[in-house]
Formats: C-alpha cells, sequence, structure tokens
C-alpha cells in the first residue's frame, strides 16, 4: 500500500534554474559589504565588549575564559533561564545567546538597543567574576 506522503519530490539543489534565467546569483554584489545576521551580530558585539574590557581590566582578565553557548543546560528550579554563568575556579565566563537575544525585554528593538544589551550582559557577568558593580568597569562606555 503506498503512502500519501511518499510522493517525489523534486530536487531543488545547486542546479536550480528558476523560468529559464540562469543560476541565483549572492544577494550583494562585490560593491556591498556581506550580509550579516543575528548570530554574527551578537559574536561581533560579544568579541568588542571583551576586547574593551581586557583593554580596562588587563590583569584581572588576563586567563579568563569566555564561551558562548546556544541556551544554557537546565532551566533553574525557580523556573528562571540563566542569560550567563560565571564560574570562579575555572576563570570561565558562558554567555548563552538565545537566551540574551529573544528574551530579553527591550523598550525599542531595533540594532542599536539590541547590541547595548549584549554589552549589558557581558559587563554584568564580568562584573559578577570580579565582584565588582557593572557602572565600574567602564564608565565612560556605560554612562552617557
Amino acid at each position: 500500500m503506498d503512502s500519501p506522503f511518499a510522493t517525489s519530490v523534486p530536487n531543488r539543489g545547486l542546479s536550480r534554474d528558476r523560468h529559464g534565467r540562469g543560476m541565483r546569483g549572492p544577494v550583494t554584489g562585490p560593491h556591498l559589504p556581506q550580509l550579516r545576521g543575528r548570530y554574527e551580530m551578537f559574536m561581533m558585539t560579544v568579541a568588542h565588549t571583551v576586547d574593551y574590557l581586557r583593554s580596562m581590566w588587563a590583569e584581572e582578565l588576563a586567563d579568563v575564559h569566555f564561551d558562548v553557548a546556544p541556551t544554557p543546560p537546565r532551566v533553574s528550579v525557580n523556573g528562571v533561564v540563566e542569560r550567563w554563568k560565571v564560574d570562579h575556579e575555572r576563570r570561565r565566563i558562558v554567555l548563552y545567546r538565545v537566551p540574551i537575544q529573544r528574551m530579553s525585554k527591550l523598550h525599542k528593538d531595533d540594532a542599536l538597543h539590541r547590541q547595548m544589551m549584549v554589552e549589558s550582559v557581558v559587563f554584568r557577568a564580568v562584573a559578577e567574576l570580579l565582584g565588582k558593580d557593572p557602572w565600574d568597569l567602564g564608565p565612560e562606555r556605560l554612562r552617557p
């Protein structure tokens, strides 16, 4: 007996030639920069923020390892989803990308406010590791 779902699906691989117009080209041309998605923007913001903090607190952050994971391994007992985890003994900070990007409440959802939110999470995680207030880590960066 044939299944109704066992139908033939056309191969839409690399040889796709829609309506005889030729192969599709890249979305951006050689004169335009490549498009960046949420993942790339997140990683770039984390990298720039970590570089800034390392320049300000070189000795304190010299042996600190930063990681990015998609999600925390589990939800805590009271139902709170962690945005980051600090391991003081191993001098390690893990940032959880999906909760940071999707569960943070922004009063304005645009690129600038998303970047500022990611920066603030990195500042708070580093402040927790160093036992300092986030505002003390880079006062000229966080204050207008």
